[in-house]
C-alpha cells in the first residue's frame, strides 16, 4: 500500500488515543457544522459498526460533538465537549445501530438550529482522513481534504456550465465536480473541491443563480492539522 503523504502515515496532530475514532470523528463533526451553515441547537448521532462498539473507550462521541462546536482535532477541550454543548443549550441524543454500513466507522448526524437543518454521512478511513457519504440523502463522496462546495439547487440545464463560468473567471480551479439529482427538473445537489477557498464574492455570485436554494463551504485546511 502506497501512502500519498507523511500525514496518511502518522494522522493529525490530535486530542484521543485513535486517529480514525478520534480525529476522523472531530472532522466529520465540523463537517456537518458547516454543512448546516452555524451552530446547531440540536444533533441526533447514530453509530454503526466499530464507532457503535468502541466510542466509549476511544472518545468518537466526545470528538463529533467536539467538531460540531468547531474544535479542531488537537483542541484540549475536546474530552469536555458535552460540557461545552451543554452550557451552549446544545442538545444531543446518540444511538447505536447494528445495521451493515459500507465501512465500519460510520455514523449518521442530524443537524438542526432554528433556520436550518441537515444529514451527514461520513466515515472515518485511517489516519484522520475522512470520506462523506451521504447529505441530505444525496449520494456523494468527498474527503474535505480540499476546500468543498456543496450546491443545493432545482436541476436544470446549463446549470453546470454557469457555475463553472463563475470559478474560471475568479481564477478557481476545480478539482474534482459531482452533480447528483432526485430526477430530472428535480432537487440536485452539485459538490465542488476546489484547489482554493473560492471567497465570499464568488459564493455570492452562485447563490444568486436561478434555481440556487443555499450554498454551503466545507473548509477544514489549515484549521486541524490536516495541511
Amino acid at each position: 500500500m502506497r501512502f500519498k503523504d507523511v500525514f496518511s502515515i502518522i494522522g493529525p496532530s490530535m486530542i484521543g488515543p485513535s486517529s480514525s475514532h478520534t480525529a476522523g470523528a472531530v472532522r466529520i463533526g465540523r463537517v456537518a457544522r458547516q454543512a448546516l451553515g452555524g451552530m446547531p441547537l440540536e444533533a441526533s448521532i447514530r453509530l454503526y459498526g466499530s464507532f457503535a462498539e468502541t466510542y466509549r473507550g476511544h472518545g468518537t462521541d466526545v470528538a463529533l460533538v467536539g467538531g460540531m462546536l468547531d474544535f479542531a482535532t488537537d483542541d484540549e477541550a475536546i474530552p469536555d465537549a458535552f460540557h461545552h454543548a451543554e452550557q451552549a443549550g446544545f442538545n444531543i441524543q446518540l444511538h447505536t445501530e447494528k445495521k451493515p454500513v459500507p465501512h465500519p466507522n460510520t455514523v449518521d448526524l442530524l443537524l438542526r438550529n432554528q433556520a436550518h437543518a441537515i444529514s451527514i454521512q461520513g466515515c472515518s478511513i485511517g489516519g484522520g482522513n475522512i470520506e462523506i457519504l451521504k447529505v441530505d440523502g444525496f449520494s456523494v463522496k468527498f474527503t474535505a481534504m480540499q476546500p468543498t462546495l456543496l450546491i443545493f439547487h432545482t436541476d436544470r440545464q446549463g446549470m453546470v456550465a454557469e457555475v463553472s463560468g463563475v470559478l474560471r473567471r475568479a481564477g478557481v480551479n476545480i478539482g474534482l465536480m459531482q452533480v447528483v439529482r432526485e430526477s430530472r427538473h428535480g432537487q440536485a445537489l452539485t459538490v465542488i473541491e476546489c484547489d482554493q477557498s473560492p471567497g465570499r464574492v464568488v459564493l455570492g455570485k452562485i447563490g444568486r443563480m436561478e434555481s440556487v436554494s443555499k450554498i454551503r463551504v466545507i473548509d477544514l485546511i489549515g484549521e486541524d492539522g490536516g495541511a
